[in-house]
């Protein structure tokens, strides 16, 4: 893979965080419990395991799980939201009109070529939007209800030092703590949440 950060100075400092970060960013949220599996958790976003909320009760218990954690990543601070579109890199971007309708806020930041597989027909070129605001829960609610019903893949919010990630996906969230012992103080606090499965997952 190869990445193109672009001079926004609204986005200079998390552009000098992923310069400099190891193993070089920006990555693909899905790749977040991977790379950091010693300061990651996921929790489910339905009693459970239950991927998919089939009415306002449910959309209701995910959004609230969401934002509590949320809320504690985030409360009183910064946070950068970051949404991703994708296309050929031989074509320009369709800009997807429902990730922009669904985070106006969010200007380029940069773009990632993944060009690993020898077929150029599997290449991909993610663009990565982002906007800072202060945290306040319920902000992101529109979102995240897309992001639920898998109509939105490749969200992720970050705090400013880039510590913190929460990457919400249908079905649960991947969280990243500064360390394993914060992982583990928030784990517990939702025990509820986990998944029954011994890896996590």
């Amino acid at each position: 893979m190869s990445s193109a950060l672009f001079p926004n100075p609204a986005h200079e400092q998390l552009t000098r965080l992923w310069q400099a970060h190891r193993p070089a960013g920006p990555m693909l949220p899905w790749e977040l419990k991977t790379v950091y599996k010693d300061r990651w958790v996921r929790f489910h976003s339905l009693p459970e395991s239950k991927r998919y909320a089939e009415d306002e009760a449910e959309y209701a218990v995910l959004l609230d799980r969401y934002n509590t954690v949320l809320d504690e990543l985030f409360a009183g601070r910064d946070a950068y939201v970051v949404t991703i579109d994708w296309a050929d890199p031989s074509e320009p971007t369709d800009y997807s009109a429902h990730r922009a309708a669904l985070h106006p806020e969010g200007t380029l930041w940069t773009t990632l070529d993944d060009t690993d597989d020898p077929d150029p027909s599997f290449h991909t070129r993610w663009y990565f939007y982002a906007d800072r605001r202060p945290w306040q829960r319920g902000c992101l609610d529109p979102l995240l209800r897309a992001v639920a019903d898998e109509e939105l893949p490749g969200v992720f919010v970050t705090d400013p030092d880039l510590t913190r990630i929460h990457h919400p996906y249908d079905g649960g969230a991947d969280v990243i703590l500064p360390s394993s012992e914060e992982r583990d103080r928030l784990r517990d606090r939702h025990s509820a949440w986990l998944s029954a499965h011994a890896s996590g997952y």
